[in-house]
């Protein structure tokens, strides 16, 4: 059954999260964050929540839209295929933080349907902190080639990257991080249910890897100073499995909207890209 059109540009009630600070540094652990603005209160600024904790405090209303019967989302058949997060305003301890979802655009892919869930998130003055959109595909039961155009594929960056970080994924990560940011999607924590659906196995969330990703960002290209962080979008490409190492390449990619630009891919151990189209945006 296709995705309801109608749905195009319905908002969803608000929701509300209450920021923590057990819940900040229990999602920075799970994948493997250190940085002391996370964990030392005398750090310069205080405690901030890391960038990618955005996720969770909207996590609620990505399941409420996409878990909601009349739209038709077929859930074996869901992939999240990109995520692009804009954070506006750090998140601190004790922050509420409401946001509100809404149906930005449905549409044929190939082999299916493409969604885009627009979350906006607000904190307890109405300022706005966060800005997500979250992309999804419903594969189709076959694939159809009736669907207009190739699924696009950005190209690779050229030139030698400024930067080049590998990392290990640890085998319980998929365990600590399905705890951590509430996704608690069954291919990432059961054998049997990942081959199931047609996986070798259990694999990661892709938004652990965006994770990942940011951690080599803030690191090497803000100082380790995650307010600096001010965008980040990556589109999924290929799953990755647990002991793994990834490595992600960065490329200056010139200014946008006053911020410095790098663009950026993950590869896993074979070279194949887990993440494309990776774009970063740093403030001064």
């Amino acid at each position: 059954m296709p995705l309801n059109r109608e749905f195009i540009g319905r908002k969803y009630p608000p929701l509300t999260s209450t920021v923590t600070l057990e819940a900040l540094q229990k999602y920075a652990r799970a994948y493997n964050d250190d940085n002391r603005r996370y964990f030392d209160p005398s750090a310069a600024g205080g405690i901030v929540a890391p960038p990618m904790y955005g996720v969770v405090v909207a996590w609620m209303s990505v399941v409420g839209a996409v878990g909601d019967p009349a739209l038709g989302a077929d859930l074996l058949r869901l992939l999240h295929a990109e995520q692009d997060m804009e954070f506006i305003a750090p998140l601190r301890p004790g922050d509420e933080i409401t946001t509100v979802a809404r149906v930005a655009s449905i549409e044929a892919r190939p082999g299916g349907e493409a969604m885009t869930l627009e979350l906006d998130s607000r904190n307890r003055a109405g300022d706005p902190v966060l800005h997500t959109l979250f992309g999804i595909l419903i594969r189709a039961a076959r694939r159809d080639r009736s669907a207009a155009g190739r699924a696009e594929r950005p190209a690779a960056p050229s030139g030698d990257p400024i930067l080049s970080v590998e990392q290990t994924i640890d085998r319980d990560q998929t365990f600590r991080y399905a705890e951590a940011s509430g996704d608690l999607n069954p291919i990432h924590v059961d054998e049997n249910v990942a081959k199931m659906a047609g996986l070798p196995g259990i694999v990661v969330h892709g938004l652990c890897t965006m994770a990942f990703t940011s951690k080599v960002v803030i690191d090497g290209l803000c100082a380790g100073d995650p307010v600096r962080l001010k965008r980040l979008r990556v589109q999924f490409s290929r799953p990755v499995l647990p002991g793994q190492s990834i490595t992600t390449r960065v490329w200056a990619a010139g200014e946008h909207g006053g911020h410095t630009a790098y663009a950026f891919e993950t590869y896993n151990p074979e070279g194949m890209a887990v993440i494309r189209g990776g774009i970063a945006e740093i403030a001064p």
